[in-house]
């Protein structure tokens, strides 16, 4: 880039370089600009006509040649906004996506007391076990994961919004639990299957493999939550599960044969099924 541009003029060469590789190039370009300024977008639009001087300008352009490269946004500030909270991420951990919070708002209404034992599996940077803690201070929360460097990344989060009700687990699924039983159990679990071509998309390779596919079948987290649940709730328990958009009928089918009842999937806000919620007794 040119030296001495303003602040108006690097923004419209960062978007350009993205146009091709973004649908959000602009809003991309202007997160970056001001990470890389260490100020904030308000400040950004308010003072076009800054200059910015030449490390700013330099860290502008790494950080635009990371994301032209596919590099998810998130990864580069290192952090994600999911439910009412900032979460740090990091390429440990899946990125938090806006329809896993359909997951908190069924927890939420599903479960209205002010008092519950609830378990997150496959916690992750701890996005849903921190939503719905933030939401219910009084819930006992306790969420799993079989990676310790993301567990490191959820525990991180929890301290800096002061959630210290939640805790955090090492292992995989329910072994690390014994006898233990909740009152509701959720999930965003592996569900895409390793021969889809989606795994191939530039950013979802940015994001750790186990967390997005349990391999060649892309039911197989899935099935293996729902089979060994039961022990784990109460009578009247939920099990909450996010699931791909074509999935439903077949989580649903696994829910039913396991016992389960009222058994329902949820539409997220554009209109696909993409998560099922029943209970146990």
């Amino acid at each position: 880039m040119t030296t001495n541009l303003t602040t108006s003029e690097l923004l419209s060469a960062g978007t350009a370089q993205l146009a091709a590789r973004s649908e959000t190039a602009h809003l991309d370009a202007e997160l970056l600009l001001a990470q890389a300024l260490g100020t904030t977008r308000a400040r950004l639009k308010s003072h076009p006509e800054a200059v910015p001087d030449a490390a700013a300008r330099t860290r502008f352009e790494a950080l635009i040649a990371r994301r032209a490269a596919g590099e998810p946004l998130a990864y580069i500030l290192g952090f994600k906004d999911f439910w009412t909270l900032r979460l740090a991420v990091t390429p440990a951990v899946l990125i938090p996506r806006p329809e896993t919070e359909l997951l908190v708002e069924r927890a939420l209404a599903l479960r209205p007391e002010a008092t519950a034992r609830v378990l997150e599996l496959g916690t992750g940077s701890g996005a849903i076990a921190l939503a719905l803690a933030s939401e219910r201070p009084q819930w006992q929360v306790t969420a799993t994961d079989l990676s310790e460097e993301a567990l490191a990344v959820a525990r991180a989060n929890a301290a800096s919004h002061s959630l210290s009700h939640v805790e955090f687990i090492h292992g995989s699924w329910f072994e690390p639990l014994g006898g233990r039983r909740f009152d509701l159990i959720v999930s965003n679990p592996p569900y895409i299957g390793a021969d889809e071509s989606e795994l191939a998309t530039r950013e979802l390779q940015h994001e750790p493999r186990a967390a997005l596919s349990p391999g060649a079948d892309s039911l197989q987290s899935l099935r293996a939550i729902i089979r060994a649940a039961p022990p784990h709730l109460e009578h009247g328990g939920w099990l909450l599960l996010e699931h791909g958009s074509t999935q439903a009928a077949d989580v649903a089918r696994e829910l039913v044969v396991r016992g389960f009842r009222h058994v329902r999937s949820q539409r997220d806000l554009a209109g696909r099924e993409r998560m099922t919620e029943a209970r146990w007794g």
